[in-house]
């Protein structure tokens, strides 16, 4: 058989007929008159190849042909039936699933530990990855299907795309506890750098592409100066390792520098330049967003990380 050249509507008909060994009721069962349930039943005949059915008494008796196509038949309907009912609810307790969200090494740090407590607690049949991807490539792998939603700063979306915000962070400056020169300058954690201290280090900067030009020089190109890049890190954790253990500074996102300091033994301190704050946002496709296990990890992830603002 062509399936192209076959309209599947007939085999509503076949399944009416089947039911209830009446054209008039199986015209009733569907919605269709008896002259087009006959219609349908000719066309049915033609495109099978066989009777399918025979005047018995008041009614129509099927074929063997035609019941042994019953049962099927009733699957397929029934398979089709819970294709298209509203998504299923989605229940922490019993759910096995399995998400991958897209974002830096400051996700791992900020969100992932409070998430893997949730988990633990309300879903324990639920596997959560993080991916790390450059900015460029996130919304890409969301487009996919490769990652469920993707976390970091805010930047122009395609019309497929949903988006709600996490936080804002502003940015300090971290230092080694002890650092000399901040000594010799009789800066304490809190002050502000003065510029021209700030500009004389050497800095780590953050660029998972290697950039050697970030926020920072943004910031201060605006009042007509420049820093000295002297390193630059795929990870923020790599920025802070760099910093915990030489004489370089950095600019790093101050939730993540609170989080960190006592840890790694740095000072916190203001820039001597207004920086533009971040918005970071949370991205996901629309095809998901009426997604009842989309909708949790989403509400799971917006209370940890919007309490960051």
């Amino acid at each position: 058989m062509n399936l192209s050249a076959f309209d599947l509507n007939l085999l509503r008909v076949l399944d009416a007929l089947l039911r209830e060994g009446s054209t008039v009721k199986a015209g009733a069962r569907i919605g269709l008159s008896q002259p087009a349930v006959s219609a349908a039943l000719a066309r049915l005949r033609s495109g099978l190849g066989d009777e399918l059915f025979f005047r018995s008494g008041q009614g129509l008796e099927p074929t063997d042909y035609a019941r042994s196509l019953e049962s099927p038949l009733r699957d397929i309907f029934s398979g089709i039936e819970g294709i298209l009912q509203s998504p299923m609810k989605f229940i922490p307790e019993s759910a096995e699933q399995n998400f991958k969200i897209s974002g830096s090494d400051f996700f791992a740090e900020m969100l992932m530990p409070r998430l893997a407590d949730r988990i633990s607690r309300q879903a324990p049949g639920v596997r959560v990855q993080l991916v790390d991807l450059v900015a460029d490539t996130n919304l890409d792998s969301v487009e996919n299907n490769e990652v469920d939603l993707a976390l970091g700063p805010v930047l122009p979306l395609p019309g497929w795309a949903e988006r709600r915000t996490m936080f804002r962070s502003k940015y300090a400056v971290i230092a080694r506890r002890g650092n000399p020169r901040f000594a010799h300058a009789g800066l304490k954690s809190g002050d502000v750098v003065p510029i021209d201290l700030f500009c004389d280090f050497g800095h780590v900067l953050f660029s998972p592409e290697g950039k050697l030009a970030a926020t920072g020089d943004v910031a201060l190109a605006r009042v007509g100066r420049q820093r000295r890049v002297v390193m630059t890190m795929p990870v923020f954790s790599g920025v802070y390792g760099a910093v915990s253990e030489s004489d370089l500074i950095a600019l790093l996102p101050h939730q993540l520098a609170r989080h960190v300091s006592a840890r790694f033994g740095l000072d916190l301190f203001e820039p001597p330049m207004p920086v533009d704050t971040v918005e970071i946002i949370m991205v996901w496709h629309k095809r998901s967003t009426a997604s009842p296990a989309n909708q949790w990890l989403r509400s799971q992830i917006a209370d940890i990380l919007q309490s960051l603002g």
